[in-house]
Order: C-alpha cells, then sequence, then structure tokens
C-alpha cells in the first residue's frame, strides 16, 4: 500500500513535505498553506486524513499474541512494535526488566540494535541521500537510491551492505528478517547458536569501519552547506527520550529524560509506567495524528521532538568509543547546549548508527546470548507499560487485560505522532522563509518533502518506498477558497488540477 501525504500549492510559498514511514498513520497526508491577500502565509498544516485503530484491533485477543500481532504496524520497524510489546506483556506475567534473565536480555538489545541499524541505514541511503548529495532541487531522476548507484557506486553499496547486515542480526536472533518471533511473555524463545553468532561475527568490523564513514560523509555534507544546514526548517524545542541511570545513550530500556531548548532537565530519569503523568495527548478536529504534550509544560510550549537528534541531545555520553568521539564533534558544532538543526537528523541517525554496529560487536562477543536460561515468570498483573527507543523516537505500548488474559484496553503512542507538533512547525517554517512569492515547480515540491524526511517520519510504514506515494499541493486564498492544486501521482507525474 502507498501512503499518500498531500501539501497545498503556492505560488508563493512551496516546499516539499516527504513524509516517509510512519507506524500509526498508514496511507493519506495532507498539507495545506493558507495565504492572506498579499500571498504571505498565514497557516501551513501536516495533515493526517486516514484512520487505522490499531488499539482498537488488538482489543478481545489474548496478551501473549501482541508482540506478533503489533508488528503488522509497520514493514520497516517491526522489531521495534515487537519488543515495546514484549516488554508490556512482561510486566503481566509479573516480569519487571531487571528480573529479564540475563541472557534474554542481551537478545532482546542485540535483536534492537540490528532493527536500529537496518532502519537507519535505510533512511539515509535510500531515501535521503539523493537530497544530501545532489541537492534538494536536483532533477527528479536523480532523486532514488539507483541515481546514488549510478554516481555513487560505492557508497550506495555499502548503504545496501550496512541495511543487510542489520537484517542478518535481526534474522538470526527472531528467525526472520522481518515479523520475526523472538520475544515472548518473561523473555526469549530461543537463544544464539555459536555458528550464528560466528556468521554474524565475519562482517562486523566491516560495518563498523562502513558506519564510521558514513558519519564521516554527513559531517562534512552538513559542513559544506552551512549555514544553510543550520537555518532549514529549524525551530527550538523540547527533547524527550530513553537515558540510562548514568546518563549515557540508552536504545532499549531506561528512565524517561527531557530538557527544554536550552539544555535545562525538565524531567529526568522518571519511571515509564507512569508516562500518563508526564505526557498528555491532544486532539484536534484536522488531523487523525494527535499532539502530545509534556504536561507540567502545557500544550502551547509541552510539545517536544524525539528520535536521534533528541537521544543525541539528552544524552550525556556513548558508552561506544568511535560513537562518543562523533557525539562530542557534532555537540561541538552548536553554539549553544542543544542542537536544534531539523537536518542535523540525519547526523544524529549516523551516529546511532555507529554506536549500533559497535554494540553488535560487543555483545556478540559476549557468551550470555548463547545462554540457555531465557524466561522468567512472577506474580500476574492486569496492566503493562513497555517503552523502547524505536529508530525513530520514543515508542509507547500501554495494555490492560482482563482475568482471562484478553486485551480490553490499549494506548500507543509512535514516534511519528511526538514529532507531529514539530513536523507541523519545520514546514510552518520552511514554507514562510524559503517558498513564500515562488511559483509552485516539482522541484520547490522536494524541498517541503525534504523538511519532513529529516524527521524519517513513518506514513508510509508498510512500503517506506520514497518517491511511489501520491502527494498533492493545495493552495488556498484567505477566504478558503482554492487557487491551485498540483499532485503528483504514484507514477511520479506531476498534474496541475486546479
Amino acid at each position: 500500500m502507498y501512503s499518500h501525504l498531500e501539501t497545498a500549492k503556492n505560488p508563493e510559498n512551496l516546499k516539499r513535505v516527504v513524509v516517509d514511514p510512519v507506524s500509526r498513520v498508514e496511507g493519506h497526508g495532507k498539507v495545506t498553506l493558507l495565504l492572506d491577500a498579499d500571498n504571505k502565509i498565514q497557516q501551513a498544516r501536516l495533515h493526517i486524513v486516514e484512520f487505522r485503530g490499531f488499539e482498537r484491533f488488538i482489543q478481545g485477543r489474548p496478551y501473549w499474541e501482541l508482540p506478533v500481532l503489533v508488528q503488522r504496524l509497520c514493514g520497516i520497524c517491526p522489531v521495534s512494535h515487537h519488543l515495546a510489546a514484549a516488554k508490556a506483556i512482561d510486566q503481566l506475567v509479573g516480569v519487571d526488566p531487571e528480573n529479564l534473565p540475563i541472557s534474554a536480555d542481551k537478545l532482546r538489545r542485540l535483536l534492537h540494535f540490528g532493527q536500529v541499524l537496518q532502519s537507519h541505514a535505510l533512511h539515509f541511503f535510500h531515501l535521503s541521500s539523493p537530497d544530501l548529495l545532489f541537492g534538494f532541487e536536483s532533477d527528479i531522476s536523480q532523486r532514488s537510491i539507483m541515481a546514488v548507484l549510478a554516481a555513487y557506486p560505492d557508497l550506495a553499496l555499502q548503504g545496501v551492505k550496512l541495511r543487510k547486515y542489520g537484517q542478518e542480526v535481526i534474522r538470526m536472533v527472531s528467525g526472520k528478517r522481518i515479523h520475526g518471533t523472538g520475544a515472548i511473555a518473561g523473555g526469549m524463545n530461543k537463544s544464539l547458536s555459536k555458528a550464528e553468532r560466528d556468521y554474524l561475527l565475519e562482517d562486523i568490523d566491516q560495518i563498523i569501519v562502513w558506519a564510521a564513514a558514513s558519519v564521516t560523509l554527513i559531517k562534512t555534507v552538513h559542513e559544506s552547506n552551512l549555514p544553510y544546514f543550520d537555518d532549514f526548517a529549524t525551530i527550538p524545542t523540547n527533547y524527550m527520550g530513553l537515558i540510562q541511570p548514568d546518563g549515557a545513550l540508552e536504545l532499549y530500556h531506561g528512565g524517561l529524560r527531557a530538557k527544554n531548548a536550552q539544555g535545562q532537565t525538565i524531567m529526568d530519569h522518571v519511571d515509564y509506567c507512569h508516562y500518563n503523568d508526564y505526557i498528555h495527548e491532544e486532539v484536534r478536529s484536522w488531523t487523525y495524528m494527535k499532539f502530545p504534550y509534556l504536561l507540567s509544560l502545557g500544550q502551547d510550549d509541552g510539545w517536544y521532538r524525539v528520535g536521534p537528534l533528541a537521544r543525541i541531545n539528552n544524552c550525556d555520553f556513548i558508552k561506544t568509543p568511535q560513537a562518543e568521539a562523533a557525539r562530542i564533534t557534532f555537540k561541538a558544532h552548536s553554539p549553544g547546549a542543544m542542537v536544534h538543526s531539523t537536518l542535523a537528523f540525519h547526523w544524529a541517525r549516523l551516529i546511532e548508527l555507529l554506536h549500533c554496529a559497535e554494540a553488535i560487536k560487543e555483545l556478540l562477543h559476549d557468551p550470555d546470548i548463547m545462554g540457555l536460561d531465557l524466561v522468567a515468570k512472577g506474580e500476574k498483573r492486569y496492566e503493562g507499560v513497555g517503552v523502547i527507543e524505536a529508530p525513530r523516537g520514543t515508542l509507547f505500548h500501554h495494555y490492560q487485560v482482563d482475568e482471562n488474559d484478553i486485551v480490553t484496553k490499549a494506548n500507543l503512542i509512535v514516534s511519528t505522532t511526538s514529532n507531529n507538533r514539530a513536523m507541523n512547525e519545520s514546514v510552518r517554517q520552511v514554507a514562510a522563509e524559503y517558498l513564500s512569492g515562488r511559483e509552485l515547480t516539482e522541484p520547490l515540491l522536494n524541498n517541503l518533502e525534504v523538511a519532513i524526511r529529516a524527521y524519517d517520519p513513518c506514513l508510509s510504514c508498510a512500503t517506506h518506498a520514497m518517491g511511489k506515494m501520491p502527494l498533492q499541493l493545495e493552495l488556498m486564498d484567505a477566504n478558503g477558497q482554492l487557487i491551485d492544486k498540483l499532485v503528483k501521482h504514484s507514477n511520479g507525474q506531476i498534474e496541475r488540477l486546479a
């Protein structure tokens, strides 16, 4: 299925909005730009106009099915939903994270590192590198991995192999590259064999070399385009994510930390089981995607960003050496305590990719991943919350069950939902600063996409296919009348319909 992203067309304001994979919103989105009588942008909105309702689908099912069921939210990050659900149902069987068998914990971490590695490689090399290597307004024929393969064959091949390696980690741990079944309530269903471990060890050193090279590449691209990279779609925001007790970067399990735009701590090491005491979700009439915010700051000021940029901003250090050196270099490029450049998501994403490669190597040398003590049990409970750092940001799974172990209530806050307000603000910033007074063209349409693509949103979660989603851009005047409309069809053709 293709996801649909509609955008507003404006002869004075236009930038292309790319909504890549979004886990909770499948399919149809829309961006509307509203102009005043002088053709100045007064409003820019990213709409999600298709309803999924996954929380309703899983009600009435036995809880042990959830790690398998919720994977179908996404074809690119199914492992993230799989593990978040598993962490939630651990609690339903009375197993807290600290009581999970050590081998099961490390196998889940290995699985998760493979997931983040493959997703980050896919997003950067397949979806974003054409814009960064050829320019935001390059010819449409250059906006694909095939064009990168033709112009930069070694680089593109490295990206393909990085993703393939992450998928192989997933396959070794869970049995399949997509929608495997590794995690179960209270643990894992199998350990890693020596042959599987040795197979993964064969290429890990080369993977680390390529991951480090990708960080060098994005640093070079970033530095060669200043101040454009620092200004484009950039907004000061709050940031939230998981953190280890010592302040280290954490992707699998930790407490919630949030900082404001100045780097001051809003909350720290909060137990995510009590997330409802800190995060509320606002509903708006023009979109099916909710708007989460930090309760202590209120709806107007409490919105925040999640994902690689938030995690690198929030952490005090990274425990793997090359990624930590890259983090220090990254932070040194900001005059303040926090890096707010939206395009810096790409740089932060590749630092995490390097960290995952280093962490995978450490785990492959850890004998615990071949241990046989894999499942724990405790006293039955009726509520469980699982939170994990998915590639796109903090992912919440919250379930309640009855005495028959049937799910009665579910709430999911996926990463793109948390970034919803930020994506809207980035769209407004791009539209107002870069598009005003210009006639809408296809290259300008791509600029709007670039702003959203930086967040790696999961609108087309099932396919993760760039350029295949129909896109509409609508331009409306101050009276709400349609002035102009461009449609990008799934075959890439542009049609003016107004």
